[in-house]
């Protein structure tokens, strides 16, 4: 069995005033690095009963550099891992929230679609999405068979994983939290997936508004 602790990456500006990021290379605001800080220490202090093999990071900042004071804490270098950016959600990123279907009511309606065959235009469809996240899950699964280790990524890539370990499928609403810098626990073995626990942020200060995601 591997045991693979996904984080989601810190605050952002785009984070607080609800916007969509996608494959935009935004940087953590301070309260994202103050999270990443605190997150580090929580990491650190659970390697001491049982030691992580390997640390991953999307390739977008606001993950790496989420994953930078882990790194220094563990002593692991960090393994950049393209598979596990955020969803590219094309003509959307960077609107408001509150604002995509004004703006841009085609590939709003096909986000809010959730038809895994519907396409945003210039990003990604769901279904492309979601076989990218699990092929790269299954990847590393099987790279560090028994081992347990870090992988630092984002709302969406999350909101894949859960549903692909709890068998719900995409065109559902979704029912998991997808906190900053939260911990999210899976085991995988044989292409079976389990939750082994979800939405820790016993390590920062749960502050109102954290579980409104902004992929």
């Amino acid at each position: 069995m591997t045991e693979i602790w996904f984080i989601r990456h810190g605050e952002t500006a785009w984070n607080f005033d609800r916007r969509l990021q996608g494959w935009q290379d935004t940087a953590l605001n301070d309260t994202g690095r103050a999270q990443a800080a605190r997150l580090a220490a929580r990491v650190r202090d659970e390697a001491a009963t049982r030691p992580f093999s390997a640390l991953y990071s999307s390739d977008l900042q606001r993950a790496h550099h989420t994953a930078a004071p882990i790194s220094e804490q563990l002593g692991l270098r960090v393994r950049i891992e393209p598979g596990i950016r955020e969803r590219g959600f094309g003509v959307l990123e960077g609107l408001a929230w509150d604002r995509i279907d004004e703006l841009a009511p085609e590939a709003a309606a096909a986000w809010k679609s959730r038809d895994p065959l519907r396409p945003i235009e210039g990003g990604e469809s769901l279904g492309q999405f979601h076989a990218r996240v699990v092929a790269t899950i299954e990847d590393l699964a099987e790279r560090h068979a028994g081992e347990r280790v870090l992988a630092v990524t984002h709302g969406g890539v999350l909101d894949i994983i859960w549903r692909h370990a709890s068998g719900v499928g995409l065109e559902l609403p979704r029912q998991a939290a997808l906190l900053n810098a939260s911990i999210n626990r899976v085991a995988a073995e044989r292409r079976q997936w389990q939750v082994l626990g979800w939405g820790d942020v016993e390590h920062i200060a749960v502050q109102a508004g954290d579980d409104v995601v902004v992929p």
